[in-house]
């Protein structure tokens, strides 16, 4: 591992485009990208790659007649192109729709709609049947790009292939906006609570997170991420693809989640992005394996987990040295290293988000050796809030606030933030956007919280899902739903 960074500051990069600009001047024949294209090989890109097939995108966008601010929606997998898409539209001042490949039609028409979007890309004409029922919802689009050809003539006027579309070749990239603080992308809240919010960021909100992330985990440019988080979650855009470009790592991009196995042996990664489901699933796989075996093979699996939690509760100055610890390096041969073969043997820092990650499976593999920082943020902190850090790490915990963000307890211990991060607000909804923000202007994360003696944080659960209780008590349920998800029964719970 190269232990130099080299971290581009957002004084020099100004915008989101001008960042991968700068990585590109700076970096232009290094390795970037790794994508598993037809016919199924891993072919590399370097970031010149990418910034060649960016000109030919915003050629293809400028021909089509797009102006500054015109909103755009994307629906990919994790790709090489899903990464050339935003650097083009970016570079021409638009404004970036991220939308999921697994998401309802009538949402996604909804998003559309509401966005206002102007074009759409899609990865196949597959795709673009299921929107068959709701079509009169997408009577804005003037253009459907689709990755994979189509098999015969197009069903609609406005849906083309990038085969056709492209042009074969095309200018220098073009970078149109110089303005750090103009809006850059409308990401759409899941809408669990109702309609979906369109989250307005800016490419000041996003390019400071990065910078800030960067300053509690350092990245070097030998370090290679395998990237499975779809892209249209804010963790893994701002943390894993836009913190990547400014530190000049690698990216792979994962195949699936269930090949996800098999692209960690293969790709052998440094770092992952993940959110907690994945953890569980090794975490219920291995007991099950364990509860199928020896008693002794338990036995030996458990003192390696248990020594090396040890080892590193005393590493981080929270437990003493232990007379224990001289078995860990038969207990990691035996042990530790084979787990941590499956997960490619080279595993550096998983960080962990989107949800708490319970403390029994964190204690697992930390003990087994792959430190997992838990950290915490929201789509309309851009998204990160706080964080643990390497030499800092209380698992149970989100860590403490990243520099420059602000956090205070309010009204019933809600957490308050303020910061740079912070969004410029709801596309279209200024009732719901004063609504998340305090008189003096506070963003209030309907999360309830406390602080231990440290300074670290914990988030023990939302002021909107309070249960009350018969003889008064006020239950948060967020623990009990961790404890039931600790069985390999259950995907999903929800305790009313």
């Amino acid at each position: 591992m190269t232990q130099k960074m080299d971290v581009i500051a957002p004084e020099i990069a100004k915008t989101l485009d001008g960042l991968f600009q700068e990585r590109v001047r700076r970096s232009a024949a290094a390795l970037a990208y790794k994508n598993f294209d037809e016919p199924g090989v891993w072919k590399d890109y370097t970031w010149g790659d990418v910034d060649r097939l960016v000109s030919r995108w915003q050629a293809g966008l400028e021909a089509d007649g797009l102006q500054p601010g015109d909103r755009v929606a994307i629906m990919l997998r994790n790709s090489v192109n899903w990464v050339v898409f935003d650097q083009a539209a970016m570079g021409l001042d638009l404004v970036t729709v991220p939308l999921y490949t697994s998401d309802r039609a009538d949402n996604i028409a909804y998003i559309v709609r509401d966005s206002g979007a102007r074009l759409m890309v899609i990865e196949s004409p597959d795709q673009w049947e299921l929107f068959a029922e709701v079509l009169d919802q997408l009577a804005g689009l003037k253009r459907v790009l689709c990755i994979k050809p189509l098999s015969g003539p197009s069903p609609d006027p406005r849906l083309k292939s990038i085969v056709d579309w492209l042009p074969k070749t095309a200018g220098a990239v073009r970078h149109v906006n110089q303005d750090g603080a103009k809006l850059t992308s409308i990401i759409y809240t899941s809408g669990t609570t109702g309609r979906p919010k369109g989250v307005m960021l800016s490419h000041r909100n996003m390019l400071g997170n990065c910078f800030a992330t960067l300053q509690c985990l350092a990245i070097y440019p030998d370090d290679l991420l395998l990237s499975f988080l779809p892209l249209s979650h804010t963790l893994e855009r701002t943390c894993g693809y836009y913190g990547i470009v400014m530190c000049g790592a690698q990216t792979a991009f994962a195949r699936s989640v269930p090949q996800l196995a098999e692209d960690l042996q293969s790709i052998r990664p440094t770092l992952l992005i993940s959110v907690p489901r994945i953890y569980e699933r090794v975490y219920g796989a291995i007991k099950q394996k364990l509860a199928e075996g020896p008693a002794a093979r338990r036995k030996l699996f458990e003192a390696a987990v248990a020594v090396g939690w040890a080892r590193f509760q005393h590493q981080q100055g929270r437990g003493p040295w232990k007379p224990g610890f001289l078995l860990w390096p038969v207990l990691k041969k035996l042990v530790a290293s084979k787990v941590m073969a499956r997960l490619g043997g080279r595993l550096r820092a998983a960080t962990c988000g989107g949800a708490a990650l319970s403390p029994e499976i964190a204690q697992l593999f930390i003990g087994l050796g792959l430190p997992v920082i838990q950290g915490y943020g929201l789509t309309e902190t851009s998204p990160v809030v706080s964080t643990n850090r390497i030499e800092d790490n209380v698992p149970a915990s989100i860590g403490k606030p990243i520099p420059g963000v602000q956090v205070k307890l309010g009204d019933r211990d809600a957490l308050l933030v303020k910061g740079p991060n912070v969004m410029l607000g709801y596309w279209n909804l200024a009732d719901a956007t004063k609504a998340m923000f305090t008189a003096d202007g506070w963003l209030n994360t309907g999360d309830i919280a406390r602080f231990d003696e440290t300074g670290h944080l914990y988030i023990t659960g939302r002021l909107k899902e309070i249960i009350v209780m018969s003889n008064g008590e006020k239950v948060p349920p967020a623990d009990m739903e961790a404890a039931i998800l600790r069985d390999s029964l259950f995907e999903q719970v929800l305790v009313l």
